[in-house]
């Protein structure tokens, strides 16, 4: 070894050995934070133009008409009795919000959570003297709250206080016990853009769907079965756990229990605490008196013909810094790692009396049947879905979702896909394959996923 001199006469090896280390750690780090920078990541809520809240194609001019006055009504905020300036009547007396265009917002009316959370500020509208629950923030997801004790929604608010409810008293629900007690689940909306074209796809095109590709979803573990009408015994497709079979049984059963107005499809109150009772029921009906279709139906009526109307989201080819070839490569990977056959990229609609909803594709990215989910388990049962079970969600217009899985738990797209693997989940045999994926591969997946 050369002398470099000093007193002594050379360099210790000590002092070279600590160099060498400080060297290495150096080095390493410098490898590990490249790791991290390319390690792959959700690219965000996309940006630029919202692609969706305008009309399906193919509509008549009448079939326009109901889908203009829907969306009016879909964006009405609503009061006890209509006194409010502004406002229809039937709010109460308990309620999650006060419109629907509130919760149904993102990236445009007709979606999901919006950034800003609406639900704090109707908490103390109209002199109202709600506490916001916990599990209620201003940049958090619009939630339902649902007690697993009886399957059933919790309102968060109450017209108490309101000066569109005098002499009513209603105490809010105790979110705080129900929480500690594990009985407490959340639901945030699911965006109904596209609705109109799933509401028009057969039964037997689902049925169909889900006998193919039998020895691909064996070996994976993929069952799934359609959720029914017990009535009828027909499949039904709306709603986190796909409980509800029509829009119109949607959209009233939502108008009802996320806004409290009574409607001609859910008649009764709530909540029938005496001295909060201000309206004749149904606080929302036909109107006998006018003769316009568009003006004499309920607001229910038009609500679903307004969503049935509303385009599907339109995908991009790229966006920011996302290339055309990640996204191309994240397409056949998705299909390649078994993704597609649940969230199923597209169903055939049937013939359908609306001219723009028959006989179409839709791109919907679900097989709408609902799957064993392990963990995510909410612990809720509805119709033929278990407490693990929810209908695999239609990823149409993911890219501009600020919020994901049933409870809004989490805002990063790969967190939310990871969450699907767990002991039970029919998912789980799939995201060990997304996870033996390379890291530029699974990124051109989430690159995928964003431009949809």
């Amino acid at each position: 070894m050369q002398n470099w001199g000093g007193k002594g006469g050379s360099v210790s090896r000590k002092w070279i050995r600590k160099g060498m280390a400080r060297c290495i750690g150096v080095i390493a780090g410098t490898v590990l934070a490249a790791m991290i920078v390319t390690a792959q990541s959700d690219p965000g809520v996309r940006g630029g133009a919202a692609g969706a809240g305008g009309i399906i194609a193919g509509t008549s001019v009448q079939e326009a008409k109901f889908f203009d006055n829907g969306l009016t009504r879909f964006q009405q905020t609503e009061s006890v009795s209509g006194t409010i300036s502004g406002t229809g009547s039937g709010l109460g007396p308990t309620f999650n919000m006060d419109s629907c265009s509130g919760c149904h917002a993102q990236p445009a009316v007709g979606g999901t959570s919006p950034a800003v959370n609406p639900q704090v500020a109707v908490a103390s509208k109209a002199g109202a003297t709600n506490t916001v629950p916990a599990f209620i923030t201003a940049n958090g997801p619009v939630r339902e709250a649902r007690f697993k004790s009886d399957g059933g929604v919790h309102a968060l608010y109450t017209v108490t206080g309101r000066t569109d409810a005098p002499g009513c008293t209603i105490a809010q629900p105790d979110f705080a016990t129900a929480a500690a007690s594990n009985n407490l689940i959340f639901r945030i909306p699911t965006p109904t853009f596209g609705t109109g074209l799933i509401e028009a796809i057969p039964d037997a095109a689902i049925l169909a769907n889900q006998a193919a590709n039998a020895v691909q979803k064996a070996a994976l573990g993929i069952t799934g079965h359609p959720n029914r009408s017990g009535n009828d015994g027909t499949i039904t497709r709306f709603g986190w756990k796909a409980q509800n079979k029509s829009l119109q049984i949607f959209s009233g059963e939502a108008y009802n229990v996320e806004m409290g107005v009574t409607n001609e499809d859910f008649r009764d109150e709530r909540d029938q605490t005496p001295g909060c009772q201000f309206n004749p029921t149904p606080e929302d009906q036909t109107n006998f008196k006018l003769t316009q279709p568009q003006k004499l139906s309920s607001d229910v009526v038009m609500f679903s013909h307004f969503m049935r109307f509303l385009a599907p989201p339109t995908p991009v080819s790229s966006f920011g810094s996302v290339t055309s070839t990640s996204i191309v490569n994240g397409s056949g990977l998705f299909s390649a790692i078994g993704c597609a056959l649940c969230h199923t990229p597209s169903l055939p609609t049937g013939p359908s009396a609306y001219g723009g909803l028959s006989n179409q594709t839709a791109n919907l990215f679900s097989d709408l049947l609902v799957h064993h989910m392990g963990t995510l388990a909410d612990g809720i049962s509805q119709g033929a879905a278990g407490p693990d079970e929810f209908r695999t969600a239609p990823l149409w217009g993911l890219g501009q979702r600020i919020f994901f899985l049933h409870d809004g738990r989490t805002s990063d797209l790969l967190q939310a896909i990871l969450a699907h693997s767990s002991t039970g989940s029919e998912a789980s045999a799939v995201i060990s394959n997304f996870t033996a994926l390379t890291s530029s591969q699974q990124q051109d997946i989430l690159n995928f996923l964003r431009s949809l």
